[in-house]
C-alpha cells in the first residue's frame, strides 16, 4: 500500500530514484512559437494604419468633401501615431521611445528596449507583424507622394507629408531602440569580457620584468 505522502514504497536492492524532467525549454519555445498572445494590440496595430491608406484611396466614392477626408485621414494618422508609439510597440515588441524635457529646458529622446520575463514576451508572430506594418505603410505613403506629385494633386500633399512624417517617426524611433538594445547588450558583453580578463592581466609580467604571481623574476 501507498503511504500517507503519497511516495511509492521503497523495495529493497532498488538504488532507482525520482526524477523531475524540466520541460522548460520546451514550453518557453511553446510560448515563443504561440500564434497571437495580444490580439486586440495586434489588431489596432495595423487597424489605424490600414484605415488611413484605404480612406485616402476611396474617400471620393464616399464623400465628395475633401475638407472631410483631409480630417477623418489626419485623425486616422494621429490614432496610429499614438498607439504604435504608446501600445503596441511595448506589448508587441518590447520597446518604447519618447521625449522628455529636462530641468534646463533641454530636450532628451529616450530608447528604451524593456526586457520582460518570457511569460509575458512577445512571441515571433506578433513581432512580425509589427515590423513588417511599420515598415511597409510609410513606403505606401511615399509612393502616394509621387503619384500626387506627378498628378498634380497638390491639394493631397500636404496630407501625404503629414501621413510619412507621422509614421516615419515612429519607425525611425523604433529602429533606435532595437539598435540601442543591440548596443547596450554588446556593451555590457564587452564588460563582462573584461572584467572575466582582468585576473589574467594582473598575473601577466609588467614591462620593466619585475614580478609575477609575487615572485622576484632576477634582472
Amino acid at each position: 500500500p501507498w503511504a500517507l505522502t503519497g511516495a511509492p514504497p521503497q523495495v529493497p536492492g532498488d538504488d532507482t530514484e525520482d526524477v523531475s524532467l524540466d520541460f522548460g525549454s520546451e514550453e518557453e519555445l511553446a510560448l515563443r512559437k504561440a500564434r497571437i498572445r495580444h490580439p486586440l494590440a495586434t489588431f489596432f496595430h495595423l487597424f489605424f494604419r490600414v484605415s488611413a491608406i484605404v480612406t485616402y484611396l476611396f474617400c471620393d466614392w464616399f464623400s465628395n468633401s475633401f475638407v472631410a477626408c483631409f480630417v477623418t485621414i489626419l485623425l486616422l494618422l494621429s490614432f496610429d501615431f499614438w498607439s504604435v508609439k504608446n501600445v503596441t510597440g511595448r506589448l508587441l515588441v518590447g520597446l518604447r521611445w519618447w521625449n522628455q524635457i529636462d530641468e534646463d529646458g533641454k530636450s532628451h529622446w529616450v530608447f528604451e528596449a524593456k526586457r520582460v520575463p518570457t511569460t509575458a514576451a512577445s512571441t515571433e508572430a506578433e513581432a512580425r507583424i509589427f515590423w513588417l506594418g511599420l515598415i511597409i505603410c510609410p513606403v505606401i505613403w511615399t509612393l502616394f507622394f509621387f503619384s500626387s506629385l506627378f498628378s498634380l494633386k497638390l491639394k493631397w500633399l500636404a496630407l501625404v507629408i503629414a501621413g510619412i512624417s507621422l509614421q516615419t517617426a515612429n519607425l525611425y524611433g523604433y529602429i533606435h531602440c532595437k539598435l540601442g538594445g543591440q548596443k547596450t547588450l554588446s556593451r555590457a558583453t564587452s564588460r563582462l569580457f573584461a572584467t572575466a580578463d582582468a585576473p589574467t592581466r594582473q598575473n601577466r609580467i609588467s614591462e620593466d620584468g619585475t614580478e609575477e604571481h609575487g615572485k622576484t623574476v632576477p634582472r
